[in-house]
């Protein structure tokens, strides 16, 4: 894939994401699995795109609500404020190691956490499930996989 269609590369990845953030687990896997939309969206995001890309998580963050069928916007929200954080941070992301950009991941699924859950808290009560809490943690550590089949990908 060339860097000079950058938006054919999105679409890709995000098809990619859809089929991920679907695939049939058990409850405690799927709550506690990583944030794909916003782990192949980080990756988008630092490599390519320069303008318009809070407009394009409201986008992807509708569909991922229509998909899962989540409160409309909750996914939207979330994938917004995370994404802000990664463009507040792109420059610093894209020169930093493994290590650092595993932190920032970290960071920014753990703003997606807050939004995701604070809405649907305020709007459903809190139903008690705790392996929300590791989703996280989950996409920090498999943010180098992703990464690397992604630069792949990318140079294909």
């Amino acid at each position: 894939m060339s860097t000079r269609r950058p938006y054919i590369f999105l679409l890709k990845i995000t098809l990619f994401a859809f089929i991920l953030s679907a695939l049939p687990f058990n409850s405690e896997i799927l709550d506690s699995s990583p944030f794909w939309m916003l782990l192949l969206y980080i990756y988008w995001l630092v490599n390519f795109q320069d303008k318009g890309g809070l407009f394009i998580a409201l986008i992807l963050g509708i569909l991922l609500d229509i998909l899962q069928g989540d409160i409309l916007g909750q996914n939207a929200l979330a994938l917004i404020i995370a994404s802000f954080f990664i463009i507040n941070v792109k420059q610093s992301f894209y020169v930093s190691n493994l290590s650092t950009q595993q932190v920032y991941v970290f960071l920014a699924s753990g703003i997606y956490l807050v939004f995701f859950f604070l809405t649907h808290a305020l709007i459903h009560g809190w139903n008690g499930n705790y392996y929300l809490l590791l989703a996280p943690i989950t996409s920090t550590l498999i943010w180098p996989v992703v990464q690397f089949f992604l630069v792949k990908c990318k140079h294909q």
